[in-house]
């Protein structure tokens, strides 16, 4: 396994749409662990391909304070949407920053699981906002656009003030 490196806002990389996986095999399977690796270590709840420069439809999620729970999303698909919640969200590609979100309380996601078989579930609250936040970074989409324009602007310049001073920082040390 590995650990894999984060997109970060403003990367547009972002923003591009994740494509189906056409079949599940030990690559993907290995792309999930990896993922799962990657997630843990962060740490996060939940981790999309997209946000590790992989362009395929692959989530993993893991809302357990144990790390008991993984479940792994090939191809997900919310085919029911249903409440609404309003729940803080960060997000591993948008570090330091969490923002109350609008969405679904409870939804049905159908997709594959690691073992390329069909699967159909239900989730609720924190789960159910994090498979939907998770499918919009498939999207191209992130928690902030959620926000109004102001706050996005924000964010941004914040995200790249930190950037630069972490840049600045590396250099020097590489200099010592």
């Amino acid at each position: 396994m590995a650990i894999l490196d984060i997109l970060h806002f403003p990367d547009d990389r972002l923003r591009r749409k994740a494509t189906a996986v056409d079949v599940v095999d030990n690559r993907v399977r290995q792309l999930i662990d990896d993922m799962f690796e990657t997630m843990y270590e962060a740490p996060g709840i939940g981790l999309a391909a997209v946000q590790v420069n992989v362009f395929e439809r692959v989530i993993v999620i893991d809302v357990s304070e144990d790390r008991s729970e993984p479940l792994a999303l090939i191809n997900p698909e919310i085919t029911r949407l249903e409440g609404v919640e309003e729940m803080d969200e960060g997000c591993l590609s948008v570090p330091g920053i969490f923002e109350k979100v609008k969405r679904a309380d409870a939804i049905t996601v159908k997709a594959l699981n690691r073992d390329g078989e069909s699967i159909k579930m239900d989730a609720d609250g924190l789960l159910a906002v994090c498979i939907q936040h998770e499918i919009d970074h498939l999207d191209g989409k992130l928690f902030i656009d959620y926000l109004s324009e102001l706050k996005r602007q924000r964010i941004k310049k914040k995200l790249k003030k930190h950037q630069a001073a972490d840049s600045n920082s590396t250099r020097k040390s590489k200099i010592i």
